[in-house]
């Protein structure tokens, strides 16, 4: 498989895998399976059918970030997601918009955040590291997992939610060679920060059993990292993402990006790409698949040397 079909399997599938899951989240565990096929990607509640929510519309913001600059502007990160922020998407985190509209600069924002709440870890910087991932793969394990953690302290002052993005970009680095990602997690740990590392190692073992709430960063990395472990597919993977409960859109994004890096863009049925679209509150953009797949393909020519 030519690494091209894995980059587009993985913006695409992390999009798909956010609106399949929209409508159920927050419900029971097994909701997706108990409304039966004639209801996926069908909407529901605030949904439009296939329509992805904040994660990925945050992930493109990000992406269209790293392109217009050629590089990474984190300042230009931070000011796309307040604009974002201040046009009233459908949904947003609380952490995140706490930390967005809270006046402060954005190189402390998230930090003082931290300082005053000591709670945040969510997975609000895992959900939208799909592009970013793309974008800094080919530079390499320490160029990725280091771009993914500053990408994450922007909106989340816990570095246990940096630590979770940056295994994410690297195992997305390495599907994209083809290699299996999941047989490189142990190796993965070793370049984890030292007092994170025995949580994650705890949640990415193949023994464990995802557990809701899944709100946190770690067990929805975990949650998603069980789903391909346990199938063989890419469908299968994201059904049974969503069907764990609680954070579905957000796991089953993750889960997507992760298995649509693994079986590649034809992997995922043409039902579930049919009506995806990303509304991008505050501009008359919707993007589609046609527009998915190529921003894939932008974000995989990598930072421009002379970008800022």
């Amino acid at each position: 498989m030519l690494r091209g079909e894995r980059v587009v399997g993985a913006v695409v599938g992390s999009a798909v895998g956010d609106a399949l899951g929209a409508p159920f989240e927050f419900g029971p565990a097994g909701a997706l399976t108990k409304a039966g096929p004639d209801r996926e990607m069908r909407g529901g509640g605030i949904w439009e059918p296939g329509e992805a929510t904040d994660d990925t519309q945050m992930a493109v913001h990000l992406a269209h970030s790293l392109i217009e600059r050629g590089n990474l502007d984190l300042p230009d990160i931070f000011d796309r997601f307040q604009r974002w922020a201040r046009s009233r998407p459908k949904d947003i985190g609380l952490q995140t918009s706490a930390v967005l509209f809270s006046g402060d600069p954005w190189d402390r924002a998230a930090a003082l955040h931290f300082q005053a709440h000591r709670h945040a870890a969510g997975n609000g910087a895992l959900m939208r590291a799909t592009t970013s991932a793309v974008y800094f793969a080919g530079q390499g394990r320490e160029a990725t997992m280091i771009a993914a953690r500053q990408i994450s302290a922007l909106t989340h002052g816990d570095a246990a939610a940096w630590e979770g993005t940056a295994i994410f970009h690297d195992l997305l680095r390495l599907a994209f060679t083809g290699a299996e990602p999941l047989a490189s997690l142990p190796d993965i740990l070793t370049v984890v920060e030292p007092q994170h590392r025995p949580r994650y190692a705890t949640v990415l073992a193949p023994e464990w059993q995802p557990e809701t709430p899944n709100g946190a960063v770690w067990p929805c990395l975990g949650s998603a990292v069980w789903a391909v472990r346990t199938t063989s597919t890419f469908e299968d993977a994201v059904r049974a993402a969503v069907d764990l409960g609680d954070d579905t859109d957000t796991v089953a994004a993750v889960t997507g990006g992760l298995a649509g890096a693994i079986y590649g863009f034809a992997a995922i049925p043409p039902a579930w790409t049919e009506n995806l679209h990303v509304p991008l509150p505050g501009t008359d953009q919707t993007l589609h698949l046609g527009d998915l797949v190529a921003l894939a393909e932008r974000l995989d020519q990598g930072p421009n040397p002379a970008g800022c």
